[in-house]
């Protein structure tokens, strides 16, 4: 985190990772019961409905969530909420972790690219901010804290 001139940037989820977060959790507070609705997930978490589903649609694709139709369908976690983390529902909505885009293969936007002697230190960094979200499990986030 730096701060210059009295503004501090700050490193942060994007809103549609933090929603399925949000949704993560609710769904893993449903764990053992009925399966539940999409619709449930947007009351209970007051997200419109809308985002939701493109959520719930990205979190299945990605495994975390099946889901269900007709009569007693809904969604229910792929697995249990104990085997399930914030790395892992960070990566179905935004992708792999990395701080910086140049360790990507395909991006080479820039300037320092060639010279950059930090370059080869960022997969380290990644992979030790990867590691410290996948410590933090589904059912951490689940509980409601007084």
């Amino acid at each position: 985190m730096s701060q210059n001139a009295g503004f501090v940037a700050i490193m942060r989820l994007s809103s549609m990772a933090d929603y399925a977060i949000v949704i993560m959790a609710a769904a893993a507070r449903h764990c053992g019961g009925a399966r539940v609705s999409a619709g449930q997930l947007a009351r209970e978490t007051g997200l419109p409905g809308p985002t939701v589903q493109k959520l719930v649609s990205r979190l299945s694709a990605s495994g975390l969530v099946r889901s269900s139709r007709g009569v007693g369908g809904g969604l229910q976690l792929a697995r249990p909420a104990a085997a399930i983390s914030l790395a892992d529902i960070v990566e179905a909505v935004e992708g792999p972790i990395a701080l910086t885009a140049c360790v990507e293969q395909t991006r080479h936007e820039c300037t320092l690219e060639d010279a950059c002697t930090v370059r080869p230190h960022w997969p380290g960094v990644n992979n030790a901010l990867r590691g410290a979200l996948a410590q933090v499990p589904l059912t951490q986030l689940a509980q409601e804290v007084q």
